[in-house]
């Protein structure tokens, strides 16, 4: 049976609302089509549609009660504004956590970073570790893992993202956390931002919010790391590095790829450390030894880390692969790296397309968004990664790789197409037994259907 999360009463007092009835919650939720025996659910309006309109179905459903700013039928806790109600949960939600709070955030490898970490833990204190789930990073999906927390966990790994200055300064004084880590700076979203340097200080606005006697821990390879240090050191009492580079504080001595991922020797702050990535890529070391430092950092044992991170596979959308069936015989390895994009991460994952073992290596590769006037050359700057990778066919897929296709005129097999639709179709005319294909792009261009299409093919 699943333990108590909140009490009507609990929710009533954290949000100044007033409770009907009295009621327990085992979960929370605001999305309607997630909810499931026992939740509270969160009925937040938003500009398209508003959560008030699913009360009825998901109380039938089994939910337990409802966190209403409207009259309703059913228990419920009545509040002015249900947005900031769910703020003032997750305050109340973190205040009552005596464990570890991790933050994380970067460019790049935020997500499996968080991941790799949650695992790394559990390994440590099995079913005492909380983490957000999905990429539940903004300014609703942070207050929602916060308020799904119990007080008991020993550790929890929250997940904090942003497009524009000033989001993370308001989110990591919500999370509080007693270790901040950066992943990486990269362009990304640069639509918004002046420079790669100014995506770089909003980043380190997670240091804004931490514990006194907190960690900061910053990429030391980065050509911001530097700056990101100099930035934490006007918050945390403790500031790590990890890297390859010699001065690092975390530092992998020696990498050997594997047959599916890569042996490292590292050397921690107190102890080196042998231990295999079970996934592909220089990412994934840079991934590993920050975990490692955030281990290290909450006391953690950092011996069980090395074995979590052996048998940690790649996620759907970020590093998964898949063998799927031919319909006309055969099998074909498919890396799925389809939920983002941004340049670094996609020189990246063409790297790690390089090292495979296949007679035949592909590339689906959508469009990168929200680059501003310097999308064009970002998207042109591909054209070389994927020569080296050894891509023998490459599937361009949406307005935005017009650049890149006119760079690969005469250098490259490739067609450009509008939709992952016609990706889809294309892939599926020249994929052959054996082949590897990696599918990479920005999350709204939808390449997680062509995957998933893929995956039901006969």
């Amino acid at each position: 049976m699943s333990k108590i999360l909140w009490t009507s009463g609990e929710i009533a007092a954290a949000t100044g609302g007033t409770a009907t009835g009295e009621w327990v919650a085992t979960g929370v939720t605001f999305d309607s089509r997630e909810a499931v025996p026992g939740d509270l659910f969160v009925a937040l309006k938003g500009a398209s549609t508003d959560g008030h309109r699913f009360v009825a179905d998901v109380l039938a459903r089994g939910a337990s009660g409802v966190l209403v700013s409207e009259p309703v039928e059913g228990p419920h806790v009545r509040v002015p504004d249900t947005m900031a109600a769910l703020q003032a949960l997750a305050v109340a939600a973190r205040a009552r956590v005596v464990g570890k709070v991790i933050g994380v955030t970067g460019s790049v490898g935020k997500t499996g970073t968080k991941e790799a970490l949650y695992a790394a833990l559990e390994r440590a204190a099995p079913d005492h570790v909380h983490r957000s789930v999905k990429s539940y990073n903004n300014h609703t999906g942070v207050p929602l893992s916060l308020a799904r927390m119990s007080s008991c966990r020993m550790y929890s790994v929250l997940e904090m993202g942003m497009n524009h200055a000033g989001e993370l300064a308001a989110l990591t004084r919500l999370v509080r956390p007693h270790v901040a880590l950066i992943t990486a700076i990269a362009p990304a979203h640069t639509e918004f931002f002046a420079s790669i340097e100014a995506i770089a200080d909003a980043k380190a606005e997670i240091f804004e919010g931490l514990e006194p006697g907190g960690t900061a821990i910053v990429p030391f390879d980065s050509p911001y790391g530097a700056r990101l240090a100099k930035a934490a050191a006007r918050h945390a009492a403790n500031v790590v590095s990890f890297g390859l580079g010699e001065g690092a504080d975390v530092r992998a001595l020696e990498t050997m790829r594997t047959a599916g991922g890569t042996f490292v020797t590292a050397r921690l702050r107190g102890r080196e450390l042998g231990f295999t990535i079970n996934q592909p890529g220089a990412h994934w070391v840079s991934n590993a030894l920050a975990v490692l430092a955030a281990v290290e950092a909450v006391g953690a044992d950092v011996a069980l880390a090395g074995l979590a991170l052996a048998e940690l596979d790649g996620l759907p959308g970020r590093g998964a692969r898949l063998s799927v069936a031919l319909a006309g015989g055969g099998h074909a390895l498919v890396i799925d790296e389809s939920y983002n994009a941004n340049p670094s991460s996609m020189r990246a994952t063409l790297a790690v397309l390089a090292t495979e073992p296949a007679p035949r290596k592909l590339a689906v590769l959508g469009e990168m968004r929200e680059l501003g006037t310097e999308s064009a050359d970002y998207h042109v700057a591909l054209a070389a990664p994927l020569i080296e990778a050894g891509v023998i066919h490459a599937i361009l897929v949406g307005e935005g790789m017009a650049p890149l296709a006119r760079a690969l005129e005469g250098r490259l097999d490739f067609v450009h197409v509008a939709s992952a639709a016609e990706a889809e179709a294309a892939l599926r005319r020249v994929l052959a037994d054996g082949d590897a294909v990696l599918v990479k792009g920005s999350n709204g261009v939808g390449l997680a259907r062509l995957v998933a299409g893929l995956k039901e093919q006969a």
